[in-house]
């Protein structure tokens, strides 16, 4: 199924996080700036399937934060006033193995403005790097306290092991938001460091999810690589969507991010998104469910078929 730009509800999407430059090296090339940040690429990748996405960031007014506005504002995404106040703009070293897939080396700051706005937003994403490390976490924990009121909140844990320090420690954090949130995205590879377990398993990482549907999130859904997707509700749905085989990867970069953003659209697709839409969020069924995971894997297919974090836009979904 593909969804069209005008399916389900109207309003905007606020996306706060950090915006940088991935500084890609690929094996025996010279190194490529590309404008990044997990938050950010979500904002484009719901942007370029015809939403309309606000970013909180915090970059500079320097060269690096110029590329980023141009590459972001080219695909309609906003950046809220206040964003480009940093000294420096912030960037990751991504390096690709020879799997495709990508080790980070992070220079970072992380003190955005707190989001305000005129109409409310019908959803609010966070993750990353933004929702752990000070002082722009706590102004991240602010805005989805304030705007859960009206808006679905998503969450994405993302977790980068050299940035976030002893694992109980992020852990107790990403529980904290988690309990704040509807849908929660992760890896299996953020479970395994988050909780110390085989995530390979399914009877370990799904004990995992269902801790966090106690806690009180309405969706959560994990990406296993090649072993697909597994998505858990609180209504007491399982779904599992395989992976495609015959997907040829480029590399890795953006592609959990465009899967989260994926599964934005398709919530909002399904009418399912906005604080009013809670409850039925929280029944929704397999069906539904297993089109709006089948629908961020196809967009996440796309994104690992070409270099970096470089999400489709709803005309290449057709």
């Amino acid at each position: 199924m593909t969804y069209t730009p005008t399916t389900g509800c109207p309003g905007t999407a606020l996306v706060i996080g950090e915006a940088l430059v991935d500084v890609v090296i690929h094996p025996g090339e010279e190194p490529r700036e590309i404008p990044g940040g997990s938050p950010a690429n979500v904002a484009l990748g719901l942007s370029r399937l015809g939403r309309d996405a606000e970013l909180t960031c915090w970059i500079g007014t320097d060269a690096r934060g110029a590329a980023i506005r141009a590459h972001l504002e080219a695909s309609g995404v906003r950046l809220a006033p206040g964003s480009d106040g940093a000294a420096r703009t912030s960037t990751a070293q991504a390096t690709i193995g020879a799997d495709r897939a990508a080790t980070y080396v992070f220079d970072l700051d992380w003190n955005p403005p707190f989001p305000q706005h005129d109409d409310a937003p019908v959803l609010v994403h966070t993750g990353s790097i933004a929702a752990v490390l000070e002082p722009g976490a706590a102004t991240v924990r602010r805005a989805l306290e304030e705007h859960r009121a009206t808006a679905t909140v998503c969450y994405d844990p993302n977790a980068r092991p050299q940035l976030m320090g002893e694992p109980a420690a992020a852990r107790a954090t990403a529980e904290s938001l988690i309990a704040l949130s509807d849908l929660v995205k992760c890896s299996d590879e953020d479970v395994t460091w988050l909780y110390g377990v085989d995530a390979s398993s399914d009877e370990a990482l799904e004990a995992v999810l269902r801790g966090w549907l106690d806690l009180g999130a309405a969706l959560v859904v994990v990406t296993r690589g090649k072993r697909g997707a597994l998505a858990l509700s609180a209504s007491g749905q399982r779904v599992e969507v395989p992976a495609d085989p015959a997907v040829v990867v480029a590399d890795t970069v953006g592609a959990g991010d465009s899967f989260m953003g994926g599964l934005e659209d398709g919530l909002w697709c399904e009418d399912l998104v906005g604080a009013d839409r809670r409850e039925a969020l929280r029944s929704i069924d397999a069906a539904t469910l297993e089109r709006v995971v089948r629908h961020a894997a196809a967009i996440a297919d796309i994104t690992v078929s070409r270099a970096g974090a470089n999400p489709p836009t709803r005309a290449e979904l057709v």
